[in-house]
């Protein structure tokens, strides 16, 4: 079973069974890929989580059948997985804008998440220069915080962080004290269903991981974290040089995963997602990322 017939085996495995108790190593069992693969593929591509989708399709498939009338508002929040009307009535206002009740009247609109379908298009014929890298174990310091949903549909949130006064006054004391004032890391970690850490780092010498306090202060000390990640093996891809150089990373993450990975023999690891960013101050247009994902060989 190649890759798009095992994604959507998994997709119609999950709407075959979407008011039952579903179990993420049971539905990527259906994609012939382990759990984290399965995720992370599936949000890279979509740009939400499986987690979102699910309860996505399951209020969109409440708020139909409770306008139809044809079900109490308890049956609902039971038929599809909340513990007590209160939770569903809270998750059903968030996504409709309505309560359960105003959607049984029939007189208020109602949100639709359609099901997903893989269409096979024709796409590609474009070239792509990667490399597959041993990574050493590297130190990074920095300063993070944690977001909801996926990576892939959080890149205003993060970028957000990044430009937050707060933020660029750490990072503007940490660039001073990196090896390369030009260059930082967004680092990706504990990535799951429920979100993910993202973290402004740069690789700084020993002398200053030993007592950061001593050279930026107790407070702004305090904010920033240390990483450790270890050695792995990473496909690493450089966009094109540009004044834009973060204009369309998000979609050069997205080409590597449809165009790359599913002929590679490699799948997805659970290990931090680096992206490096090389920002030249002297010559802006010679400004570029470079996205390291985790993987390891099927």
């Amino acid at each position: 079973m190649n890759w798009i017939d095992g994604l959507q085996n998994a997709i119609d495995y999950i709407e075959d069974n979407i008011t039952e108790q579903l179990e993420l190593e049971d539905i990527a069992a259906r994609s012939f890929s382990s759990p984290y693969h399965f995720q992370r593929v599936f949000s890279i591509l979509c740009g939400y989580t499986l987690g979102e989708y699910i309860r996505n399709r399951r209020l969109s498939l409440a708020g139909a059948e409770l306008s139809r009338g044809r079900i109490k508002v308890i049956d609902a929040a039971v038929k599809y997985g909340y513990e007590s009307p209160d939770s569903f009535s809270k998750a059903f206002r968030i996504f409709h804008g309505i309560t359960p009740s105003q959607a049984k009247s029939g007189s208020f609109e109602l949100k639709n998440f359609s099901r997903l379908s893989i269409n096979v298009t024709l796409k590609g014929g474009n070239l792509m220069n990667y490399k597959v890298e041993e990574k050493n174990a590297a130190s990074f310091l920095g300063v993070g915080k944690h977001f909801e949903g996926a990576p892939e549909n959080r890149y205003s949130q993060t970028h957000d962080f990044c430009v937050d006064g707060n933020t660029r006054f750490i990072a503007y004391a940490l660039s001073g004290i990196s090896e390369n004032l030009d260059d930082k890391y967004h680092i990706i970690t504990n990535i799951s269903d429920g979100g993910f850490d993202f973290t402004l780092a740069v690789t700084a010498p020993d002398w200053f991981m030993r007592d950061t306090t001593a050279h930026i202060g107790q407070k702004n000390s305090e904010k920033l974290k240390v990483l450790n990640v270890p050695a792995n093996t990473y496909v690493t891809v450089k966009s094109e040089r540009s004044v834009y150089y973060l204009r369309d990373h998000m979609d050069l993450r997205r080409r590597i995963v449809s165009e790359w990975l599913p002929s590679s023999g490699y799948e997805l690891t659970d290990a931090p997602e680096i992206v490096f960013v090389h920002s030249d101050h002297k010559k802006h247009d010679d400004s570029y990322v470079e996205f390291w994902l985790p993987i390891k060989k099927l």
